[in-house]
């Protein structure tokens, strides 16, 4: 008997191939060479925008801005929800809800609700800070975001370009940590692995604020994809101290779920990027 041949099938292959390749989802996005930030844009145009974070600060040619106010935070701590280990960060989630924990004032016209808090962190002390101060790129940045609550949701305020405010917090090592970074470093041992999740009651961010309230604010993005070109940034100028040990706990998360091989989570931070036309501000105090 002969074997029959079926030389259409393996002829449209290719063609069967090539719409299956279609309708994937985009692929995930990350900090390595084969997903990381100098291939976001491949995926997310919107990562080669003109106002795109994070960038370099150079005090010498931040502009003194007489209108802007300081700026206050009234946190419910009963509005902290949980703390996830994402296989990017570890973000702590609020419910949102309502007018429940809020930030207004410096640079703002009005209300944003608080949503989310997240890390960036490095492989080493020397570098983990997305933005960078006069040439000093620090040990860490702890990312607090708030979205404007005149717009119906949070998926609505990403798409305006006063949607979002993100306070960010500069980590510096030192030899005497904040304590109040413990609250958060104490859960880590219950989301060691992607997609770990643990409740996260009653905390409320602002004990991680540092005792001077000064900052620097311009307009740019969110530092991860899609890089929308909605917020405001408020970037604190004192930076918290944590220690060695503390950065170390951090590193200790895997960027992979529990079935899989450990991978240390670190140096999840974006490089910088071109301030272009953009002008920094802080207030004249």
């Amino acid at each position: 008997m002969i074997a029959v041949q079926h030389p259409a099938p393996a002829a449209a292959a290719p063609a069967e191939q090539s719409q299956t390749m279609t309708q994937q989802p985009p692929p995930p996005w990350g900090y390595s060479k084969e997903n990381g930030p100098d291939r976001w844009h491949e995926t997310y145009p919107l990562a080669k925008g003109n106002n795109q974070s994070p960038i370099a600060i150079l005090t010498k040619d931040v502009f003194k801005d007489p209108v802007l106010l300081p700026w206050f935070t009234g946190y419910d701590p009963g509005a902290s929800k949980t703390i996830k280990n994402t296989g990017k960060t570890c973000r702590i989630a609020f419910d949102d809800t309502f007018d429940r924990s809020v930030l207004r004032g410096g640079p703002l016209q009005g209300i944003y609700r608080l949503r989310q808090l997240h890390i960036h962190w490095g492989s080493t002390d020397d570098k983990g800070s997305e933005h960078v101060v006069d040439a000093t790129r620090y040990a860490g940045e702890i990312h607090v975001v708030h979205w404007y609550s005149k717009y119906s949701n949070y998926a609505d305020a990403v798409r305006k370009p006063d949607g979002v405010v993100i306070l960010a917090i500069l980590l510096q090592i030192g030899k005497t940590p904040k304590p109040e970074m413990k609250r958060i470093l104490e859960e880590i041992h219950n989301i060691k692995t992607k997609g770990k999740e643990a409740p996260f009651p009653n905390f409320d961010p602002s004990i991680l604020f540092p005792k001077n309230r000064s900052y620097w604010t311009y307009q740019g993005s969110f530092t991860t994809p899609p890089c929308e070109e909605c917020v405001t940034w408020i970037l604190l100028k004192e930076p918290i101290i944590v220690s060695e040990d503390q950065m170390e706990m951090l590193r200790s998360l895997s960027s992979k779920s529990a079935d899989e091989p450990h991978c240390p989570l670190a140096d999840n931070w974006r490089p910088l990027q071109p301030l272009n036309n953009r002008m920094v501000r802080t207030p004249c105090q």
